[in-house]
């Protein structure tokens, strides 16, 4: 962290008609000069759409697209050219950084208190913008079962809707072609300098909000195409945190957490638009539920991965296609915390059969998985940083799994029996 440092907010230009916008940044301060600058293409948009409005969504994108630059090297002053915050937005944004990269500063050893402090320039008086709608939603689509379980749901509710991915993946492609719609495309391309920055020394990296930014993407895509709401599928286990740090609970999917949806629902409906909602379908419901819903539908089986191992940052395009995906069509790592979740969540409304197919191995036989599995039952450290459910939820999962008897002569089935181990996860 470098408080002799300046983080700069330089501006954005914007063509709709072309389809593109860059995002303009600085970083300033002793001897140190650096810019960048982010791009975003999607298709160009025939219908008018109020200028006032456009402004107010790419400024805003502009601050949380500014993030990956920003925590580089953290810098304690935040400057915006051509200021347009107010003292309650500039609020929303001191949250939304210091929480969604709350993990990003564990990991990094940051104290977090009092480093961001976005500047205010205006009274409260920016009026948001209403604007006639067609009554349809926009999903987001992830490639995983979430926004699968979502999309069948819409479907039942006769609902018009639609698809739209941030960059694009074989996974999502596949899904996309199972639903039966094929998705609009936002592409996302990072300034090249910040991959090499990321190689020196004295240089932070680490986890974004990243969902924030899809849902202010998600925003300006319904603006442009005419919906009415955005809607994701993020459950209620998003709302459960990891670890403590500073006094301050850290969450790895506090952007997917009802506490930034009602943020954001409130940000975007004072000060940009009434007119476009965003809201998650599944957020009542657990992991094991939405799991329970999943399984209805059998065309995904072997279509669906939820392993972040498939997004890979490429060429400065985020996600882009997999290398792995590409290359050996391998769509479970069978390494990772996430992937040992799914495939416990599976085998608990799956048989054997069925779950080794989807996964190609048996996790339960991988003895490397022991340390990930004591995390997610809560034994040991923290429940893991992924798209994880509860230690509840996994303990509750293994007993139903262990009753079916299928996979009971396992290595981590047999640690999970254990009356001690057994005892603690349900006490």
């Amino acid at each position: 962290m470098n408080n002799n440092l300046s983080f700069v907010f330089k501006g954005y230009k914007a063509n709709i008609s072309s389809g593109r916008a860059e995002f303009n940044y600085e970083i300033n301060g002793g001897k140190k000069e650096l810019s960048f600058t982010e791009k975003i293409y999607f298709s160009s948009v025939v219908s008018s759409i109020q200028p006032i409005l456009l402004k107010a969504i790419f400024n805003n994108l502009m601050l949380i697209l500014g993030i990956s630059y920003w925590k580089t090297y953290c810098p304690k002053e935040i400057i915006i050219e051509s200021n347009f915050l107010t003292k309650n937005q500039a609020e929303f944004w001191n949250t939304v950084y210091t929480k969604g990269l709350g993990e990003f500063f564990y990991k990094n050893d940051i104290d977090f208190r009092g480093l961001i402090q976005f500047p205010s320039a205006r009274q409260n008086s920016e009026k948001a913008i209403s604007f006639p709608r067609k009554d349809r939603t926009f999903l987001g689509l992830g490639g995983g079962k979430d926004s699968i379980v979502a999309a069948e749901i819409l479907k039942k509710q006769n609902k018009d809707f639609d698809l739209f991915t941030v960059g694009t993946s074989e996974i999502q492609e596949g899904v996309a072609n199972l639903i039966g719609k094929k998705p609009i495309l936002i592409k996302r391309e990072l300034d090249s300098k910040l991959f090499e920055l990321n190689k020196e020394k004295g240089v932070y990296n680490g986890h974004i909000p990243i969902s924030i930014i899809y849902a202010f993407l998600g925003l300006l895509a319904s603006v442009l195409y005419d919906y009415s709401s955005v809607v994701v599928g993020n459950e209620k286990s998003a709302n459960y945190g990891n670890v403590i740090y500073l006094g301050e609970i850290i969450n790895h999917q506090w952007s997917k957490s009802e506490e930034f949806e009602k943020l954001f629902n409130e940000y975007v409906g004072k000060y940009i638009t009434e007119s476009v909602s965003y809201f998650s379908l599944l957020r009542n419901m657990s992991e094991l539920e939405v799991m329970k819903e999943f399984v209805k539908y059998p065309k995904y089986f072997k279509a669906f991965s939820s392993c972040n191992r498939n997004f890979k940052i490429l060429r400065g395009v985020y996600p882009e296609r997999s290398r792995r995906a590409q290359d050996d069509n391998k769509r479970w790592c069978g390494e990772c915390a996430k992937c040992l979740f799914v495939f416990t969540l599976l085998c608990v409304f799956l048989s054997k059969k069925e779950v080794l197919g989807i996964f190609g191995q048996n996790l339960f036989e991988n003895k490397t998985l022991l340390k990930p599995f004591k995390e997610l039952l809560g034994l040991e450290n923290f429940k893991p940083f992924e798209c994880v459910g509860t230690p509840e939820e996994m303990s509750f999962a293994l007993e139903n799994v262990y009753k079916k008897g299928e996979f009971s002569k396992t290595p981590l089935m047999e640690f999970f029996v254990n009356s001690e181990n057994r005892r603690e996860c349900f006490c």
